[in-house]
């Protein structure tokens, strides 16, 4: 497997695992300030980017191994660990198969498993029906709306949908990835890392419930809930996801 990755800062390593359709530029708003304190190395998903696109379908755990094989390339023996949406249930993963491998554990807007989890909210699913009728550049827009909070900054929506039409997704890819979610069940496994669980009220995309759901599973764990912010919140409030994030690092 050929996985792209890069690498900003110095310091204790952070690991960046991102979500369905997103490459490492979607982590643009907050990678640059979290490298004034961190060795943060974030990569490309199979299935997106520069990296390779094997035929499908992907699991999380899968996409786990290609966490590793990053941590590997970089020389990184552990690091903490960030992953958001389709990027957490894959740290959760990493976090059960590897512990050794993970310092702190930062899941974002991400889901417990189909076993454990709420369901995805009607807004979505409805929204995922409607784009079938849709022009692609229309659905796209949609998607990116969908995505963000009830008030998101001036401009944010603009410039998530200009990248994402600079960045087209391989479809194959996509399908592979989309199916690395929808077939989590769970960790297999106990999480003893500690962890922080942080969710925007407002996701449309993951039921902002799951996160109380995976404290749940999750001994110690604590939950931060940003007001009014949807899926991708560190779009939305960069400053503040960042500041979180470095509060419970240290």
């Amino acid at each position: 497997m050929r996985i792209a990755w890069e690498e900003r800062g110095s310091g204790r390593p952070l690991l960046l695992i991102q979500g369905l359709g997103y490459a490492r530029w979607s982590w643009e708003p907050v990678v640059g300030p979290l490298a004034e304190r961190y060795r943060v190395v974030f990569f490309d998903n199979r299935g997106i980017g520069e990296s390779d696109v094997p035929e499908g379908p992907y699991t999380a755990r899968q996409m786990a191994d290609d966490a590793l094989q990053v941590l590997d390339e970089a020389g990184i023996a552990r690091a903490h660990v960030l992953g958001a949406s389709l990027g957490g249930m894959i740290a959760q993963e990493l976090a059960v198969a590897a512990p050794g491998r993970v310092d702190k554990l930062v899941l974002c807007c991400t889901h417990p498993g189909v076993a454990h989890g709420l369901p995805m909210p009607a807004q979505t699913v409805q929204l995922f029906a409607e784009a079938q009728t849709l022009a692609p550049d229309v659905a796209l827009r949609r998607f990116v709306d969908n995505a963000l909070g009830v008030d998101p900054p001036a401009g944010v929506a603009d410039e998530l949908y200009r990248r994402r039409l600079e960045n087209p997704l391989d479809p194959a890819g996509w399908q592979a990835q989309a199916a690395a979610g929808t077939t989590f069940a769970g960790v297999d496994g106990r999480i003893a890392h500690e962890t922080l669980i942080v969710t925007g009220t407002a996701d449309n995309v993951v039921d902002p419930g799951n996160a109380d759901v995976l404290a749940e599973r999750i001994p110690g764990a604590r939950v931060e809930k940003l007001e009014g912010l949807g899926h991708l919140f560190f779009w939305e409030d960069p400053q503040r996801f960042v500041r979180i994030v470095e509060e419970f690092l240290g």
